[in-house]
Formats: C-alpha cells, sequence, structure tokens
C-alpha cells in the first residue's frame, strides 16, 4: 500500500512492505526536501549524479538500493529508487560534511 508523507508541506511518496516490515520512501523526493529543489527534475538530476558518485567510492547503500512503483508525476505508475530509514540516513550522513562546507 502506498502512502504520501508531508514534510513542510512537500510531499514524500512512501511505501510499507509488509515482508520486509519497514518502510521506503522515495529518494528523489527526500533529495528535493533536502537541496530545497523547486523542481522535481533538478532533484531527480542532484540524485542522478550523487548516485553515479556514490557507486564510483564503492558504496553499498546505492548497490543495494531498491526500486518500486509508484505513481509519478504524470499519473502512470513508474519505477523509482527507494531506501529504507537507515538507506536514507547513510547517504545524508556520508554527504553531510560536503554539504556543511558550503554554508
Amino acid at each position: 500500500m502506498s502512502n504520501l508523507k508531508l514534510f513542510e508541506e512537500k510531499k514524500v511518496r512512501s511505501l510499507w512492505v509488509e515482508e520486509e516490515e519497514q518502510w521506503y520512501f522515495s529518494i528523489v523526493d527526500v533529495i528535493a526536501i533536502l537541496t530545497e529543489q523547486p523542481h522535481y527534475q533538478g532533484a531527480r538530476n542532484y540524485w542522478k549524479v550523487m548516485k553515479n558518485r556514490l557507486l564510483k567510492e564503492g558504496n553499498e547503500t546505492v548497490t543495494n538500493c531498491n526500486q518500486l512503483k509508484f505513481s509519478a508525476e504524470d499519473g502512470k505508475m513508474r519505477l523509482i529508487d527507494v531506501a529504507n530509514v537507515e538507506q536514507l540516513f547513510y547517504c545524508v550522513i556520508s554527504k553531510l560534511p560536503k554539504l556543511l562546507f558550503y554554508f
């Protein structure tokens, strides 16, 4: 069952996977909030670049990243990259020093 979570009035698509007993969240939606991207495409591009960098670093979080079907902007069901809470925290924390450098 798919759910929509709100964070400061911004949507985060999520899905409870009963067999694993855990939530999965749209990575692009979370990135859009954390990077304050005004448009979905900007967040998607950000994730694409970040994902490639993490893969080059041999990051297992990205290697183990799942894809689940969610409703897309156009209303169609599409496979998108998702992460559980642990994976999301790892991605945020692994990039935190670089993010803080810019502030």
